[in-house]
């Protein structure tokens, strides 16, 4: 029975799932590093979380911040920003995001997230629906 007892103990001691919360806490800090760069209008320290795939669409700070300014203004200018949900696979973390935009409109984000070689994780995409619409 003790050795069944410690075989559990141990199998939770290097089970993935602390390294799983320390990746959705570093996803959680670029999303919220990112949110920061928008409210002080930094589109070079925005720019910086994108993921490589973004800023070949995006080749420079200045369009990437005109593309979020037009395209994701809850995200950009907001009265609220609340992480929700979470999801982790492989080395790819979902993390969903509660906003209420500058208007008091609810809004659901998904953001999507990939560790890099370097061990850090970029924003590989967002995607946005008005709160309680169809998908």
């Amino acid at each position: 029975m003790r050795i069944a007892a410690f075989l559990v103990v141990l199998s939770l001691a290097c089970s993935p799932f602390p390294a799983r919360a320390d990746d959705v806490s570093a996803a959680q800090d670029v999303i919220r590093a990112q949110e920061q760069a928008f409210v002080h209008d930094d589109a070079s320290a925005a720019y910086s979380y994108a993921a490589p795939a973004i800023k070949q669409i995006f080749p420079a700070a200045d369009i990437f911040m005109s593309m979020v300014q037009n395209g994701y203004a809850p995200v950009y200018r907001h009265k609220s920003f609340e992480f929700g949900d979470s999801k982790t696979e492989g080395n790819v973390v979902a993390q969903r995001v509660h906003i209420i935009d500058a208007n008091g409109e609810a809004w659901e984000a998904l953001y999507t997230l990939e560790q890099q070689a370097d061990g850090s994780y970029k924003i590989t995409g967002c995607s946005l629906l008005k709160a309680g619409q169809a998908v």
